[in-house]
């Protein structure tokens, strides 16, 4: 359970997942994901609508996205830090159990985040370039990320470079996937003609590329060790 005396204070992904009623909820790059498979529009709208109705929603929480066959909600805090919260935490437990009394069922295997990743030698010549392009914004308190403001885009994060490398892409794409469906994502990746170029970091990330060397990342935010 979070501590109610402090629901402001930044939550770790792994501290996240392993707070209970929280099973339908994976980490990713940005805050934890739900996606609930509600079988049709009118049936999402109206878990919307329920979901709009629970104490504390407003305010930038939640994220939802109403398709005609489900719901995806995300949660995240955006403040000093970028990141989850106890208060997060305990909106996503409040979100599942309305779920479960409406018999609406999570996928967790459905949610994914994407973000740009540039590499960059002068990051502060960079960077206006693309908050112009994109119409973005500083992420707060930060000089090497750019989000939607309108928190629909995908994010673009900025990579301190010390030297060129011309030898490789300094374009690439972080795709951020469940902890649990990393290693599956992977593999179809490389069935599908990629190769794996490190897994130096994993289980946090590894790096794949193309058949032309084109770059890309997957990640596995709140990874959580197996049981032995």
């Amino acid at each position: 359970m979070t501590d109610s005396r402090d629901k402001n204070a930044r939550i770790r992904p792994q501290q996240f997942h392993e707070i209970g009623g929280l099973e339908d909820w994976r980490v990713l790059g940005e805050g934890a994901c739900a996606y609930f498979r509600t079988g049709s529009f009118a049936a999402g709208a109206k878990f919307v609508q329920a979901i709009s109705e629970l104490p504390g929603v407003g305010s930038g929480r939640p994220d939802v996205d109403l398709r005609d066959d489900g719901v995806t909600v995300r949660l995240i805090t955006i403040a000093d830090f970028y990141g989850l919260s106890g208060r997060d935490a305990d909106m996503a437990r409040e979100i599942s159990e309305l779920a479960r009394r409406l018999g609406i069922p999570a996928d967790p295997s459905a949610v994914q985040t994407v973000q740009v990743t540039i590499d960059a030698l002068a990051g502060a010549d960079v960077v206006p370039f693309w908050r112009a392009l994109l119409g973005y914004e500083d992420r707060a308190n930060s000089p090497e990320d750019l989000i939607d403001p309108q928190r629909r885009g995908a994010p673009f994060y900025f990579q301190q470079m010390d030297a060129p490398r011309p030898q490789r892409n300094r374009v690439h794409v972080d795709v951020w996937v469940p902890y649990d469906q990393a290693e599956a994502r992977i593999a179809a990746a490389i069935a599908a003609g990629g190769r794996l170029v490190s897994d130096t970091y994993a289980p946090s990330h590894w790096v794949l590329a193309d058949p032309e060397g084109n770059e890309a990342c997957v990640g596995a935010a709140g990874w959580i060790e197996p049981a032995k």
